[in-house]
């Protein structure tokens, strides 16, 4: 790649690791000194910083694409914003994060997939307004860096990153001892894409009589953990089989938050879709509301599609309500496409050729 020369360890190290860069910048102590502070008596361990640095220089740099730029110790990521296929381009972003489904991961020490998730979650976000993403930053805070834990977690981004083709172009390690606690460790990413205005999907085009088709999810993916969590773990363990699940509770728990990007993306150059919902927290009600013009409503039939075994366990355990069970979680079905009747059987076909299995589940109505 002609733009990455002989300075590129030193900006991905920059783009990294800010605030270790700051913090040697800065002398805490006197040499010889036994009772001074250090950073690292504080408790943030650059050394342990720079290992993972070091470790995640060529992994980020495989999902670059050629409009990522490097440059000498920037405090920020460089992308050529020249869109030669677009005629008129809009960015779309979102930020996100996956909540406390990292209580899971940290739990049973398994943290490869929760990069996945989030990565895939932020994609998912602006796949839903017509865009394709371009690059995803990264947040990770924890109370002690632990360079076997967050080599996992990027090596979850850069994974998630590759099959979406986007690139992940820095991010920012913050280790904050007193504010978590050793183990723990939250996350938080932002994704930017591009759209032709012209295609951007906003719903303005959903008409009463169209259909509504749903796409399954892969169990909760990244919402309403902390209610599971309330009605599961005081009664089963996560390293628990459940005959039901067919596997462990942690398992099923940890399943990957599916990205919905490679079946659409050529939906919406072979067909008019009038919209596009991620269901997450609020459910698919909550959801698909958001993007439906004024006077229209869902008329959704519930019992069109078997839920997977997750939501009937944590209904039936904790007694949730139909109500509580319907704005909480997306019951089976991670994202929702609404299109013209004459548009819907063309839709399925192109769904089934991809391998998904696409369920019809309404339509819009007019309020009454």
């Amino acid at each position: 790649m002609p733009f990455i020369k002989h300075n590129f360890k030193k900006c991905i190290a920059f783009l990294w690791t800010i605030g270790y860069n700051v913090a040697r910048n800065v002398p805490l102590h006197e040499k010889g000194n036994k009772l001074a502070h250090t950073y690292a008596r504080a408790g943030v361990n650059i050394d342990e910083g720079d290992r993972l640095v070091e470790h995640i220089k060529r992994a980020v740099r495989s999902t670059f694409t050629a409009s990522v730029i490097g440059g000498i110790g920037s405090f920020g990521a460089f992308f050529d914003a020249r869109f030669t296929r677009y005629h008129s381009p809009v960015l779309v972003s979102s930020v996100d994060g996956v909540g406390t489904k990292l209580m899971i991961a940290q739990r049973m020490n398994i943290h490869s997939t929760v990069g996945q998730d989030l990565v895939n979650h932020c994609v998912n976000d602006i796949l839903v307004c017509g865009a394709t993403p371009l690059y995803f930053m990264d947040y990770f805070a924890c109370g002690k860096l632990d360079l076997h834990v967050a080599r996992e977690v990027i090596d979850g981004f850069v994974k998630a990153c590759k099959e979406n083709h986007c690139s992940l172009v820095g991010g920012e390690t913050a280790e904050m001892p007193g504010f978590y606690e050793p183990k723990e460790y939250d996350l938080a990413g932002t994704i930017v894409g591009v759209v032709e205005k012209a295609s951007i999907i906003d719903g303005r085009r959903i008409r009463a009589g169209d259909v509504m088709i749903g796409l399954p999810s892969t169990g909760l993916h990244t919402n309403g953990y902390s209610l599971a969590r309330a009605v599961l773990l005081p009664r089963f363990s996560l390293d628990q089989h459940i005959e039901e699940l067919g596997t462990s509770l942690g398992q099923t728990l940890l399943a990957i938050h599916r990205s919905y990007l490679k079946p659409i993306l050529p939906l919406l150059k072979q067909f008019r879709i009038h919209g596009l919902a991620h269901i997450t927290g609020g459910g698919i009600e909550g959801n698909t509301k958001r993007i439906l013009p004024r006077g229209l409503r869902l008329k959704i039939d519930w019992n069109s599609w078997t839920r997977p075994p997750i939501f009937s366990l944590i209904q039936s355990v904790g007694h949730v309500s139909e109500e509580d069970m319907r704005r909480t979680f997306n019951l089976g079905i991670g994202l929702v496409l609404i299109v013209g009747k004459r548009d819907a059987d063309g839709v399925l076909r192109s769904l089934k050729r991809r391998k998904e299995s696409p369920i019809v589940f309404g339509e819009i109505v007019k309020m009454s």
